[in-house]
């Protein structure tokens, strides 16, 4: 009798990384690529997608605390903040707290800017710089969108 093998799905830290990544860097091209495309709005500038990443997060933090490892580091000392992330889980879910909230200020980086007015080139930067090094591209964001105020509209 041949064994049957049923497909299974193995949720591990590397196969969820591998999930959460490419999620991400396509949130991030939408935003660079496409600002104004509905699909933009509805998947990234509407906060589904970083509200997608923040309940992964939130789902992996509880597993951690709950877990055999939830009792290992802490916020006091870096060696403790060090301690955090020697769980492969905890790691992951650290990573999806950078990809949730640079895609959020990308998000709002790109909704602010198009409220301004501020040309999409001077934006993308701002998007890059966020992504790879997140409150790089805020600072340089801030520093952009003063030379372009929220219009006011006619009275």
């Amino acid at each position: 009798m041949a064994q049957r093998f049923a497909p299974t799905l193995m949720l591990t830290p590397d196969f969820l990384f591998s999930l959460a990544n490419p999620a991400a860097v396509l949130g991030w091209a939408l935003l660079v690529l496409a600002p104004r495309w509905r699909g933009t709005r509805a998947v990234v500038l509407s906060g589904a997608l970083p509200l997608v990443l923040a309940a992964t997060y939130a789902v992996l933090i509880a597993a951690h605390y709950l877990g055999p490892h939830g009792g290992e580091g802490g916020f006091q000392s870096l060696d403790a903040v060090a301690a955090l992330f020697r769980d492969r889980w905890a790691l992951l879910a650290g990573w999806v707290h950078y990809l949730c909230f640079d895609m959020w200020t990308g998000a709002w980086e790109t909704r602010d800017a198009q409220l301004r007015g501020l040309p999409h080139w001077l934006l993308v930067p701002c998007l890059l710089l966020t992504f790879m090094f997140g409150p790089v591209g805020l600072l340089l964001y801030f520093g952009v969108r003063g030379r372009y105020p929220v219009p006011h509209p006619a009275a």
